[in-house]
């Protein structure tokens, strides 16, 4: 485990970061790394700041893992994200109150603002409902996320990528925004102003570079 003490620790510290900052509330979230034989994942039940390195889980890109260790319930849909996005490398997984509330509308997020093109597209979408931790979940999942870097899960959460922890992170608290100001929008009208898909394509170019910069 020597080798990924840092990536173990920089879970642990995001899941701090994620309770602190209101994205999430008790263990309701997870995120994972992908390593290069799967992924490493938060375990199912253990307090975030209780967590250690060694609890950090090692699943296998076949779905397996070691008995001594349960992985979070949502792993199958964090190994889906991996495998459908060449581009991520993580996935934070959080049920932030104003994501979820759009999530229960079941209502994409559309371009009230530029920042909905960070998601990848011309909206942040919602996929359907499936009991958490289950296979048809993952499949939804799979399906959601192959067409953006982020997604809303009706009446659970949401759902970021990013080619690195920080990336996804970053991504989860600009879709959290997004979704409080549609929210907000709405309480003045049900129909608000939105940018063309035109617009978008220009901003969808721009953010090619743009985004999260991590200094070395």
């Amino acid at each position: 485990m020597s080798d990924t003490t840092e990536i173990r620790q920089s879970i642990i510290d995001a899941c701090l970061e994620m309770n602190a900052s209101g994205l999430n509330q008790g263990t309701a979230g997870n995120i994972s790394i992908r390593v290069e034989d799967g992924m490493l994942i938060t375990p199912s039940g253990i307090a975030y700041n209780q967590m250690t390195p060694d609890d950090i889980v090692h699943v296998r890109a076949d779905g397996s893992y070691g008995n001594n260790q349960v992985p979070s319930s949502e792993w199958r849909f964090h190994l889906a994200c991996l495998e459908a996005r060449s581009d991520a490398n993580a996935v934070v997984h959080n049920h932030a109150h104003h994501s979820t509330c759009v999530g229960i509308l079941n209502r994409p997020i559309p371009a009230i603002h530029y920042m909905v093109a960070a998601g990848g597209g011309y909206d942040i979408p919602v996929i359907d409902y499936a009991t958490y931790g289950t296979p048809e979940l993952a499949t939804l999942v799979r399906e959601g996320i192959a067409q953006r870097k982020a997604i809303l899960m009706r009446h659970h959460g949401m759902i970021a990528t990013g080619a690195t922890l920080a990336q996804a992170m970053w991504l989860a608290v600009e879709v959290e925004t997004l979704a409080r100001m549609y929210l907000e929008v709405l309480q003045i009208t049900d129909t608000p102003p939105c940018l063309p898909d035109a617009e978008i394509d220009v901003v969808l170019k721009k953010f090619e570079s743009y985004g999260l910069r991590e200094k070395n």
